[in-house]
């Protein structure tokens, strides 16, 4: 396939690519620093100076005046005047931005939203600027005070962010960062979320023995709720199609653990708008969305948050070697730049967009690597282009990594979270970067199971309300003959764009939406998600200015089907 190779970039990406760098350099010797997530960057940089070999002791945990709520709740004080009261008491940066409205919202509003330390909260409308920036500071005050009462705190040994460790030598990351330890015990989801994984997989080996060497690279997707964490989406695999690009919407193109956990996830999430949109209330209860009575759009209920699982750490950015630094002794800023910019994958072989090698496979359909696609949900959503024409972005609060290998998840951070820095205020309404709490986790993967000959290019989908799993040949990008489900003797998988299509249709149908029914192509329909596709455009623009490279998109005629 053809793609545009963006050199005219080239030139500038050391300058952005060093900034990066230069927040995660080393420690001098004898000195313990822990990299923090860039959301607290600006709050931390001037509390410790690596420079002058002095510990400034990063953020000190301070008693919030119980009477400053109380106040505000009361009424007495102003949402904004108690938000930078908060500020100022925590020592977090807050800023108040005006945004834009999008979608049908009739009338005139002017829009704000609550920026914290470089994350941003939900946007608040209102007929003039003072009403907007009030409802700004109220709904960021929602999410804000539930989190600050005594009992959610991090106890006084752990300053700050939950620190992510900086590899320095061989050893233990528990012995050289006590602190990190000591938080990832206390968060329970950390120990839920591996254990749920790992009783379901048990779960289907047993059930389907023959495909327990399948399991190799493993991610899925599990609900919290007040219930407890449930494991609603799960996908295995390792490598993309060598298939070229065919217009009939039946091929996977990216069969890679992450991408066939996210797509399962599509499914689930389809199951349950079908539930709200039923017009049954006892079914519409059992849905997991709500819906907002102005816009219309569908959000996760208040209760309910998603977080992804990896027993890998994805290819791409995200595999940066934790010692590398961009200082005079260590690898080139070439090279560095190399590590950190766009990924491509091909049948399972991962190069940077920048690699001469890259050439090679001019040819050949290519998917961006899983770095870099989680870089993307996390900005556009999990949800994808067509089911936002009914919910509002869907982000994961939690991405927790269960492998053996890694001792810190350093390369996470700047994949996901820095490589996007900045880009919110450019982002359309209900569109940020949202940043997941990143950490180690044990594994939930039985032992056993290496890949034989057969099915070293196979891996496993199912998602939760599936009678059966899933076998897809990832090199073929499609079901094998032996798969305990097949839709059809053409074995396209449940998973394809056209089975996407099929399920978009029916939920617009039970939504009574016929503008969506009218449209005559898969491609059509999701260009109508225009608040996606602005958010999409911004996105992939940014990341080439920032000097990451140019992100190459499938041909078109991919898309060019229907039902």
């Amino acid at each position: 396939m053809a793609w545009t190779r963006g050199g005219s970039f080239r030139g500038s990406r050391g300058a952005s690519f060093a900034q990066i760098l230069k927040k995660n350099i080393c420690a001098p010797p004898g000195l313990a620093v822990a990299y923090v997530s860039p959301a607290v960057s600006e709050v931390n940089k001037n509390l410790f100076d690596p420079a002058c070999n002095t510990n400034c002791g990063g953020i000190r945990s301070k008693s919030i005046p119980q009477e400053l709520i109380d106040r505000y709740k009361r009424g007495e004080t102003h949402a904004v005047s108690a938000l930078y009261q908060l500020s100022q008491v925590l020592q977090f940066q807050v800023e108040l931005k005006e945004t834009v409205t999008t979608g049908n919202i009739p009338g005139f509003y002017f829009a704000f939203c609550v920026v914290i330390d470089g994350v941003k909260y939900k946007t608040g409308m209102g007929i003039n600027k003072k009403e907007a920036r009030a409802s700004a500071a109220q709904l960021a005050l929602e999410d804000l005070l539930p989190t600050l009462d005594g009992d959610s705190l991090l106890p006084e040994a752990l300053d700050g962010p939950p620190p992510l460790p900086v590899k320095e030598s061989p050893s233990t990351g528990s012995e050289i960062h006590p602190r990190r330890t000591i938080y990832e015990r206390q968060n329970p989801i950390n120990e839920h979320v591996p254990q749920a994984v790992r009783e379901l997989l048990s779960k289907l080996m047993d059930s389907y023995p023959e495909v327990s060497a399948c399991r190799s690279t493993v991610a899925a997707f599990i609900t919290q709720s007040p219930s407890g964490c449930e494991v609603v989406a799960i996908g295995t695999g390792n490598y993309n199609t060598k298939e070229s690009a065919t217009p009939n919407g039946r091929v996977l193109h990216d069969s890679h653990a992450v991408v066939t956990a996210r797509r399962s996830l599509m499914r689930y999430l389809y199951r349950h708008l079908l539930l709200f949109f039923s017009k049954n209330r006892s079914l519409e209860e059992k849905s997991m969305f709500q819906q907002d009575k102005n816009t219309k759009l569908l959000s996760l209920k208040s209760n309910i948050t998603l977080h992804l699982y990896m027993n890998q750490m994805p290819k791409g950015a995200a595999q940066i070697p934790s010692n590398l630094r961009l200082n005079p002794l260590s690898i080139s800023a070439w090279e560095v730049n190399n590590q950190i910019s766009l990924h491509v994958t091909v049948e399972g072989k991962v190069f940077s967009v920048f690699s001469p090698t890259f050439d090679q496979a001019a040819s050949r359909v290519v998917s961006m690597s899983a770095s870099d696609k989680i870089t993307q949900w996390q900005v556009l959503g999990f949800q994808g282009a067509l089911l936002s024409h009914f919910t509002e972005p869907i982000y994961v609060s939690s991405i927790l990594v269960g492998d053996v290998s890694c001792c810190d998840v350093r390369g996470m951070e700047i994949a996901v979270n820095q490589r996007v820095d900045g880009i919110t205020p450019r982002l359309p309404m209900y569109y940020c970067v949202y940043r997941p709490h990143i950490s180690l986790v044990p594994t939930a993967c039985p032992e056993g199971g290496a890949n034989t000959n057969a099915q070293w290019s196979r891996g496993i989908n199912w998602s939760q309300g599936d009678v059966s799993l899933e076998v897809v040949d990832g090199l073929e990008g499609k079901t094998v003959d032996a798969s305990p489900f097949k839709s059809g003797p053409a074995l396209a998988s449940r998973l394809c764009k056209a089975a996407m299509l099929s399920r978009f249709n029916l939920v617009a149908q039970e939504a009574s939406r016929r503008d969506l029914l009218a449209t005559v192509s898969y491609r059509e329909a999701k260009m109508m998600a225009k608040p996606y596709q602005e958010a999409k455009s911004v996105l992939r623009s940014y990341l080439a200015q920032q000097g990451y490279g140019s992100w190459v998109a499938k041909p078109p005629v991919s898309d060019h089907f229907s039902m």
